[in-house]
This record gives structure tokens, sequence and C-alpha cells, in this order.
């Protein structure tokens, strides 16, 4: 039966999961990883939840729902990236497979998703999830950038198909650059940057605190993301973009009308300069983070020349963006511009220090953008073609 029906997919990031059947160009739903339980359900560590089992343990909301429940506790299972709560994302499946997917575990394989440089024992944890707690028949779980990769593969800028590349993966609360190599990931060169979307929000709203004082400050951190959603773009030059808003602001500003949620009376205001101070903060994280000065162009510079001498030409002209973080506008092809500045003042000081003798080759620097919530599918698509997927999909009777 599993062998005929689609694996059901499911991608579990730190602010929304993208779940949906295999096969399919899109995820079917896209909610946010959150849980809510009752306030009396919350007390105690997860070593006495699991003992002191209730009626209030069964009583739980996942995504849109839980948001909208004020008499709930809200939990965030997934940080950075990485599982913390492991029975909160026991009940979060559990409502992700029967009640959004309606599907019978037992009749379908599964894959999952997970960050790069995930622990053996998380990677254990899941499977102890999904093969005794829902009995499915097989599980696959994948690194995200190599998924990202391969729906490379479907954009018309892809002239040949290759699994080896540079994927930058920043989503809500986490961003990596992952060099792939002939579908293998070089985990020594892995870079971990301490900016993401949650950052950016955090930012806008800091600005907006600032400047505006029409916004509610309960709804301060929502209408910093909406903000941040609607209106944000990448610049390619700071100060032109400053004096084009202090020439004609009339042109570039923006209003934002939002409902305060107490009074229900509408408040609007204006956005201005948050529209591309916000995603700055990756090419200027001193903005945002004294403690981190290093422009996300330079990281990705920094990561291929970590990696074996072959393989560096071929991970500069396969740069894949992967993520809702990276899908501000303008965004790859600023980083394209700063990645290429980059390298090539590196190649003129080797070319002056070697006294003209070292004639060098200039690097081709490619940027692909691709939409992290397609992404997912459009690899597994390919993948699923592949006869290694099946090779290495861990069945029930191996567990």
């Amino acid at each position: 039966m599993a062998a005929r029906l689609p694996a059901c997919v499911v991608d579990c990031g730190t602010g929304y999961t993208k779940l949906g059947y295999a096969g399919n160009t899109e995820p079917q739903f896209i909610i946010p990883s959150c849980i809510a339980i009752k306030e009396s359900a919350k007390v105690g560590d997860q070593a006495q939840r699991r003992m002191m089992k209730g009626v209030d343990d069964l009583d739980f909301f996942i995504g849109d729902e839980a948001i909208d429940k004020p008499n709930y506790a809200t939990k965030w299972p997934i940080r950075h990236g990485i599982v913390e709560d492991w029975d909160l994302m026991e009940r979060f499946m559990e409502q992700v497979i029967f009640k959004y997917l309606r599907a019978e575990p037992e009749d379908h394989y599964f894959l999952l998703t997970e960050p790069p440089l995930n622990t053996p024992e998380n990677r254990e944890y899941t499977a102890e999830i999904m093969f005794e707690s829902f009995n499915v028949p097989g599980l696959y779980i994948a690194v995200q950038a190599v998924l990202a990769l391969a729906a490379s593969w479907t954009s018309r800028q892809v002239g040949e198909r290759t699994l080896t590349g540079s994927v930058i993966d920043s989503g809500d609360g986490v961003t990596h650059v992952i060099p792939v190599a002939e579908g293998y990931v070089i985990g020594s060169c892995i870079k971990h940057i301490p900016i993401a979307g949650r950052d950016i929000t955090y930012f806008t709203q800091q600005l907006l605190r600032e400047r505006e004082v029409g916004i509610p400050p309960e709804q301060s951190l929502e209408t910093a993301k909406a903000v941040k959603e609607r209106f944000s773009y990448v610049c390619p030059d700071l100060v032109k973009e400053f004096s084009k808003y202090d020439t004609d602001g009339s042109k570039w500003i923006k209003q934002y009308t939002g409902i305060n949620a107490i009074s229900k009376k509408e408040f609007t205001i204006d956005v201005g300069y948050e529209r591309f101070l916000g995603p700055e903060i990756f090419f200027h994280p001193e903005f945002a983070n004294p403690d981190f000065t290093q422009p996300i162009s330079e990281v990705v510079d920094e990561v291929i020349q970590n990696c074996p001498i072959d393989v560096r030409r071929p991970l500069y002209k396969n740069v894949v963006l992967s993520g809702g973080s990276t899908m501000f506008r303008d965004f790859g092809r600023r980083l394209q511009r700063d990645l290429k500045r980059t390298v090539d003042a590196r190649l003129k000081l080797s070319e002056e220090l070697s006294g003209g003798k070292l004639k060098v080759r200039f690097t081709e620097c490619a940027i692909l953008t691709k939409n992290n919530i397609v992404s997912i599918f459009s690899g597994i698509l390919l993948i699923r073609i592949i006869r290694q997927y099946f090779a290495e999909c861990v069945i029930v009777l191996v567990y």
C-alpha cells in the first residue's frame, strides 16, 4: 500500500511548517510551528508532563488556531531550527498527520527535513516518534540544502543539473551557509550566521518604536512583521537610498493600516527608512548585533575558501538562496555584486603580489533565488525519482 500512495512531506521550520504530498509542486498547508496548550498542562518539566498526562493534555491546537487562542499557552517547540521540546513536537506531528494531511501513517512513506549539523540524537528521536508512535512503514530524513539544490534544476537559469553548490538557507530563526559537493554536505565548512528573519522583525520593531507613536504596544511586533513582509527590500547603496527618501519622500514612503485589537479602531503609520534598513542587517550586521560584524557576502566567500580547492569554482558558480528571509526584492542581486567584488579584489591582489607573473581568471558568481516554500517540494519531486532515495529510505524492519 505504501509503495502505491504518495509519500507525506513535512518540513518543520522555526517559524513555519510546510506539509503536503510528494509529487505536488507546492505544499498543501503552511502553518506556524507553534502549539497552544492549557495553562495547567504546562506546569513542570518534560519528564513530569509525560508522567501526569491528563485530559488537559489532549486539549491543544497547532498552527493558526494556536495563535488565535488567548486562554492557552502558546509554545514554539523548534528553536533555531532544532527541536527543543520533543513531547510537544510529538503532539504537533499528531495533528499534522491526522488533522491536516488526513493520512493514515501506516499507509505512507514519510520524508522529513532537517537543518545542517543536526545531531544524531535528534535524528534518533525523530525516528523513534515516527516509527513507534505513528508506525510509519518508511522514513527518509533529508538535509534542506540538498533539496534546495535539487529544486534549482526547475529554474530556467540552470543549464546543467548538478548537486554541487553553495546554499544560503535563511529562515525565521537561523541562517546557514552550506557547501554541497555532489549531493554530500561538507559539514566541516558550514557557517552559522546569527541573523535571520526574526532579527529583522525585531530591528524593524525597534525602528518603528523610535519614530512612530500610534502603534499599540501589544501589537508592535505583529505590525513590524507585517511591514517587513509587505514593504521591505534590499537597496544597492545605503547612502543613495537615504537621499532618495529625503528628496522625494512621497514617492517612496508607504502607509500601513492596522486595527487596534482592543478598541477596534484603525491606526495608520508611515513606513519609510524601515523598508530598506531591515534587510540591510544581512550586509551590515553591526546595526542589530554589535558582536557580529561580518557581512553575508564575506561569510559565503570564507565558506567556499575553506572547502577543497577542486570544488571551489563550482561552488561560486552555483549559489542557491533558500528560505523566506532571502526572498526580499533584489537580495540576490546585491549578494552577487558584493560576493563578486570580494572575490575579484582577492584575485587582483594575488596578481599584484606575484608581480604580474600570475595571470588569474576571474571567477563567475551566479546567484539563484528559489522560493523555499516551493523548493522543498520541487526537490522532493525530483529526488523521489532517484533510486538512492528508495535505497536509503529507512523502513520499519531496519529500524
